[in-house]
């Protein structure tokens, strides 16, 4: 099996987490500049097989899409161009943020770890990946 990878999309920063070859377990890859995302992600698939990706699905609280779905529209655009054969499915991302930084504190992780926002999207990544495996 492959690999599935996950992005917590951001319009500086982009959190990414992956699984392990039998798709069982979420696990925190990296945060990379979301202008060197396309590039991250082609060097990766050199040595990774990747089934699919999981974005991230901002969301209010009525189910209206949140103002960065349209920046999250216009990569998804460069991601299927660029990488054609990878399917893409969505996941609603509500509270994944809050979620990391409450998982954090409770990791007993001293503050200025917590205040890094890399980890944070990282860490929101791989909330957005066990999630989508959770409902299989």
């Amino acid at each position: 099996m492959a690999r599935i990878l996950a992005l917590d999309y951001g319009k500086v920063r982009t959190g990414i987490a992956v699984t392990d070859e039998l798709q069982l377990i979420a696990s925190g890859l990296t945060t990379v500049e979301t202008n060197e995302l396309i590039d991250f992600l082609s060097e990766y698939l050199e040595k990774e097989s990747v089934e699919r990706f999981v974005i991230g699905l901002p969301k209010q609280m009525d189910n209206s899409p949140s103002e960065s779905e349209v920046l999250i529209q216009e990569f998804l655009k460069k991601l299927t161009g660029r990488f054609p054969s990878i399917p893409v499915e969505r996941q609603d991302e509500r509270f994944t943020s809050k979620m990391a930084k409450q998982s954090m504190l409770q990791s007993g992780m001293k503050k200025k770890k917590r205040q890094d926002k890399a980890l944070v999207d990282e860490i929101s990544a791989t909330l957005i990946l066990q999630a989508y495996l959770n409902r299989f």
